[in-house]
């Protein structure tokens, strides 16, 4: 079976998500262990009440960011995964760091890229005035946020909607999607392919959302 590291930063509620969907038999991988850099994040707690190795490597312990990729890396590696997760893990990597995972490196941002990179998406979405929003699985590069997309989900916006609400709403569908993704690499149906994502399964044009949509 398919290994997989996640590394995190908080809570990890799209690390939950995916652990969920591998225990109701919906995503065929093996979860080798969950990486956080601070040790306030929840998710460590999660792991290990789970039963799964947990480990810190705390990025204020190192002298610069190279040095700290240098020991995240060695950590992920004495797990052999096949393919690194990152859910909600809030660090910029390096470019040798990126490059080692090159092609199985997977992220998920909340937005619909590549509207809104960086932080802050769901406020700069209501202050666009945009009528969708939502959330991308990307692979991950050197360039933040600007890696192949490999699926997005939209919701709509709504003219009552706070950040909050907003929030909500594309988080659900993170938890969706990002399985969804895993299972596609898993399952040798997605690949990295001349700086693209491709999906060797079949697509279905009908698809739709039209927003405002009234009833």
């Amino acid at each position: 079976m398919k290994r997989i590291v996640i590394l995190i930063s908080g809570r990890g509620s799209n690390m939950c998500s995916i652990l969920d969907a591998i225990a109701a038999g919906e995503l065929p991988a093996n979860v080798a262990a969950i990486i956080a850099n601070r040790p306030e994040a929840a998710g460590l707690e999660t792991a290990r009440a789970r039963g799964i190795p947990a480990r810190l490597v705390d990025h204020r312990h190192y002298a610069d960011r190279a040095a700290f990729d240098a020991a995240l890396a060695e950590t992920i590696d004495a797990f052999a995964p096949d393919l690194v997760v990152l859910a909600g893990y809030m660090r910029i990597l390096t470019p040798d760091f990126v490059q080692c995972y090159r092609g199985r490196m997977l992220n998920i941002h909340p937005s619909l890229l590549p509207l809104f990179t960086g932080l802050h998406t769901h406020r700069r979405a209501l202050e666009a005035g945009v009528r969708v929003h939502g959330c991308t699985v990307h692979f991950v590069t050197p360039e933040l946020d600007h890696g192949p997309i490999v699926i997005q989900a939209a919701v709509p916006v709504l003219d009552d909607d706070d950040e909050s609400a907003l929030a909500s709403r594309v988080l659900a569908q993170e938890h969706v999607i990002y399985p969804l993704a895993i299972r596609w690499f898993i399952e040798g149906r997605l690949h990295l392919l001349d700086g693209k994502a491709k999906l060797d399964l079949p697509q279905d044009d009908r698809a739709a959302l039209i927003s405002p949509w009234t009833v």
